[in-house]
């Protein structure tokens, strides 16, 4: 009797995000990856949202995973003109104490923060021409935790750093960037910090 008392405790009062799609947010994420920064709940629910400025050709895709005790991890991904220098000097001095984390795939980077995670990918957006930005065109991610995670520390840089990838080759596809290339699967592993 206890333990099936306990069992169904943990099922109806525990598994929220593993209720989740498989792929939460319109496909962009791996629900593994949510269920990594966040703690067990009752609920959970998700959304992700592309819009696209038809007369410009910027795009802004949003996702978030809320879980029915107030934990979120969440991200948005916009076009840009942005170079990947003043790009990386700006994420990485964000007002934190502690020095980013970085890692790069070529030309894409990720600076990683205790609770933020911020990537960098290059995309000409459809109806640009990659010579009349200022700079460079690009998708940048901001991706952050808010309320209590699952995980703290380095695996908790790795998590979000994994779901500002995730986004960001979702929104590559799903956006039509004129580059054509494959994205790598995953960014390298982070070091420790």
């Amino acid at each position: 009797m206890v333990i099936a008392a306990v069992f169904g405790y943990l099922e109806i009062f525990t598994r929220g995000v593993d209720r989740l799609p498989d792929r939460p947010c319109d496909g962009a994420v791996d629900r593994a990856t949510a269920a990594r920064a966040l703690p067990s709940a009752r609920s959970a629910e998700e959304r992700g949202k592309l819009r696209q400025n038809r007369s410009d050709g910027n795009f802004h895709f949003a996702c978030y995973v809320r879980t029915s005790g107030g934990s979120v991890i969440s991200g948005e991904v916009e076009s840009r003109d942005s170079a990947s220098g003043p790009w990386r000097d700006h994420y990485a001095k964000q007002g934190y104490v502690v020095d980013p984390v970085e890692v790069s795939s070529g030309d894409i980077r990720a600076v990683v923060h205790p609770d933020h995670a911020y990537v960098y990918v290059p995309c000409t957006p459809p109806g640009k021409k990659p010579g009349e930005a200022r700079n460079a065109y690009a998708l940048s991610v901001d991706a952050r935790t808010i309320g209590k995670t699952r995980v703290h520390g380095d695996e908790l840089r790795q998590v979000l750093a994994d779901f500002a990838y995730q986004l960001a080759r979702h929104t590559y596809k799903a956006a039509d960037c004129q580059e054509a290339r494959t994205l790598p699967e995953e960014l390298p592993r982070l070091p420790a910090a």
